[in-house]
């Protein structure tokens, strides 16, 4: 089976995405998802975003667009610091949240809390959870239930959503 990326995928790992999802969705429905309150929102028109953003930039974090996979450098990052918006640098996952899901999208089991809000996603029929920066609504990918312990959730970032803030030392 061919995803609309072009990679193929076959049954039994496209019946545990779907399965997985919808017991995202079955635990996600009915929590509302709130951003901290603290945290001034930003709002700017479309086209002070494109004069801002570089264009992959601008395709993901104001078109909901996504990053091919193994394409950005932060899927390899290591050091530590810092993963915040690259819209407005608020402060999304600190290094010690990420891990190498193996996927080629950088990816966390966890998010400061109250930096990110979520909403279902429906575009490719099967329900996911999308989450956006709680500061400027940029996009930034999906959770999924797959991730390691303690949460098992796996934030799934695309690389040029973010930008890395390395720790001083």
């Amino acid at each position: 089976m061919a995803g609309g990326n072009g990679m193929n995928i076959d049954r039994r790992s496209f019946n545990k995405l779907i399965l997985g999802g919808i017991a995202l969705w079955c635990v996600m429905r009915g929590k509302r998802v709130m951003a901290d309150e603290t945290i001034e929102k930003i709002s700017k028109p479309d086209a002070e975003w494109k004069k801002e953003l570089t264009p992959a930039q601008y395709d993901v974090l104001r078109q909901e667009g996504t990053d091919p996979p193994f394409s950005g450098p932060l899927n390899d990052e290591k050091h530590t610091g810092t993963f915040v918006c690259a819209g407005c640098a608020l402060p999304l996952f600190p290094s010690k949240f990420k891990f190498d899901s193996g996927t080629g999208w950088p990816s966390f089991y966890d998010v400061i809390p109250g930096h990110v809000e979520k909403k279902i996603d429906h575009k490719i029929i099967v329900a996911r959870t999308e989450y956006h920066c709680a500061r400027c609504g940029g996009h930034q990918g999906h959770v999924f239930p797959d991730g390691p312990a303690p949460t098992g959730l796996r934030y799934c970032n695309n690389g040029s959503a973010l930008k890395f803030i390395p720790e001083k030392t």
